[in-house]
């Protein structure tokens, strides 16, 4: 499925400040590997139903074992191997002589230093690789994880591991013991440690992801086998909200395009995002934000939600705005399935023209139902001359003021909003007493 980096920013996939990003969130690698794998597996979300089903399936197989998941692999522990591989150390005497062992420890300390520390981060890691395969290695896991397993297997299977297995967590090895696994790992170990370490990478990145699912209660979405756009959501909320609202939603080619209006504040951009994050979510195999999620396979998400201008190539907001909508009829207009996410279509330009910007896109994106659309705009008006499409849906945000003040429900109602509230808030933040004051 393709996503472009306009959407991947628009959705907050990866961001800048990362602690406001999905990545974040749904981040808990132990290690720097697992999180680069964790990061360009969010780059290649499937356009294939079997990718995606397998990527549930694994991700079921490990929630299943969380409790028992091993927890001797650490970053320190990956950190600590690599730095055994990357320095030059000393070669490594093959006999476990003693005088060989003492004169080693004795004119090369600082290397016997590092081989000591390394063999414990060693043990732990070969260990916890163990543990990984035989939890991965199920009849009913898919055909990588039971591959993973045999190759974890096979890449261990020499007499020094089995003897350095047998060694206790927090049992001290002898110097003897040090140098004779230090020549092991350092003479020929080196090619099966970075497959292996490969393999660790993608099963922590798929931690990840498991943990995330468990901690926010995400549900995996069902894909409907059809040819044409379909998307059904049961209470589906923002996954980076505290304290999210859950919104219901239902899109088809006989329904293929929401008219959504509102106040600002009132919720119309954190909706379109929690869809368009769903969507892609579902489309790595993840579980998403949503008590419940049926939907087609898509071959793609496209946004226009933070269009810039862009100061140095003497761009306007509103050309910017001009070139977006181009470039999505352009990629959209070849029959496949999009999901294509519009917020504050044509901001940048004074009222009239944006109504009559807006009315031209509107009425030519409409004809392509094999794309799902979902439109905000402050632009209400507009709807009397688009309601007669029968393909299009009409919802809104309600907003309330009590006692001179506003309130949100957040809520999705049938129909058109008329709230104009701007004035309301420059009063109600004191800024008309201020300039009147001037």
């Amino acid at each position: 499925m393709q996503l472009d980096k306009t959407t991947y920013n628009d959705l907050s996939v990866f961001s800048h400040e990362e602690e406001f990003s999905v990545f974040h969130k749904i981040n808990f690698t132990k290690t720097n590997g697992g999180r680069e794998w964790l990061r360009w597996l969010m780059t290649d979300p499937a356009g294939d139903i079997k990718k995606i089903l397998d990527t549930q399936k694994i991700l079921q197989l490990i929630i299943a074992h969380l409790d028992h998941w091993p927890a001797s692999i650490t970053n320190g522990t990956m950190t600590m191997i690599d730095r055994f591989y990357n320095s030059r150390i000393d070669p490594i005497p093959a006999s476990k002589d003693f005088l060989n062992t003492r004169l080693y420890k004795i004119f090369h300390s600082s290397d016997y230093g590092l081989i000591r520390f390394s063999i414990i981060h060693f043990r732990d890691f070969i260990s916890g690789l163990h543990q990984m395969a035989a939890i991965i290695d199920s009849p009913e896991a898919p055909a990588k994880l039971q591959l993973f397993a045999s190759r974890i297997r096979s890449l261990l299977q020499h007499s020094q591991l089995e003897v350095l297995l047998n060694k206790q967590p927090g049992e001290k090895f002898s110097i003897k013991e040090n140098l004779y696994f230090g020549h092991f790992f350092l003479a020929g170990f080196k090619t099966r440690y970075e497959e292996l370490a490969d393999i660790f990478y993608q099963l922590d990145a798929w931690y990840s992801m498991a943990v995330a699912i468990q901690k926010y209660e995400l549900t995996f979405p069902k894909f409907v086998e059809t040819d044409e756009p379909y998307i059904k959501a049961d209470k589906m909320f923002h996954i980076l909200l505290r304290e999210p609202v859950s919104y219901d939603i239902q899109l088809s080619p006989s329904s293929n395009f929401l008219f959504l209006t509102g106040a600002n504040m009132a919720g119309k951009s954190t909706f379109i995002k929690s869809l368009g994050i769903a969507v892609y979510l579902a489309h790595l195999g993840m579980g998403v934000p949503a008590r419940s999620l049926e939907l087609s396979l898509f071959d793609g998400v496209l946004s226009n939600i933070n269009v810039e201008d862009n100061i140095i190539r003497g761009e306007s907001y509103f050309f910017n705005e001009v070139q977006r909508i181009k470039n999505t009829i352009l990629t959209i207009n070849n029959g496949k399935k999009w999901l294509v996410l519009i917020d504050e279509l044509f901001k940048g330009t004074n009222v009239q023209d944006a109504m009559r910007c807006s009315l031209a896109v509107i009425n030519g994106l409409i004809r392509i139902r094999s794309t799902l659309f979902v439109l905000s705009t402050h632009l209400y008006e507009i709807g009397q001359d688009i309601n007669s499409h029968s393909n299009i849906s009409f919802k809104y945000f309600e907003t309330k003021i009590n006692n001179d003040q506003l309130e949100f429900t957040y809520q999705l109602k049938d129909g058109i909003s008329n709230d104009r509230l701007g004035y309301f808030i420059l009063k109600s933040e004191k800024v008309v007493d201020l300039l009147e004051k001037l």
